[in-house]
């Protein structure tokens, strides 16, 4: 059986995305990390039940070739959702790329929409 998702995105530079959700989206604590002179190859974030994996391109496809010829960013969206949303817009919007800003949607969703440091599109939501 199934028993949790967690993505392992590839990024170019994982100590600039390790910075970028520490610092811009505030929640977000490194957990676990693998460390090659100074730089990480692979880091492990959570903030409360949410955890994502950041690991270097040329790490990753060491261990799966295919992804060499792979754009960073991909054509997915995380979707994750959130307590208090209006405070966590509030509180990012001027530090990130907003792709969708604040809104109320037909599905009864209050979400935002961000680009984060490396393209990966993230969508912020709260029951309205």
């Amino acid at each position: 059986m199934l028993k949790r998702l967690t993505p392992n995105l590839m990024v170019e530079d994982v100590n600039k995305t390790v910075q970028y959700y520490k610092d811009i989206l505030a929640c977000f604590e490194l957990v676990a990390f693998d460390p090659k002179k100074g730089k990480y190859d692979w880091a492990m974030m959570r903030c409360e039940d949410v955890e994502i994996m950041f690991q270097s391109k040329d790490s990753l496809i060491k261990v799966i070739p295919e992804l060499e010829k792979k754009e960073m960013g991909g054509a997915f969206v995380l979707y994750i959702e959130v307590e208090e949303i209006g405070g966590l817009y509030a509180r990012i919007k001027d530090k990130v790329k907003v792709i969708k800003g604040l809104q109320t949607t037909p599905y009864g969703m209050n979400e935002f929409i961000i680009q984060d440091c490396n393209g990966f599109i993230i969508a912020f939501s709260q029951l309205a």
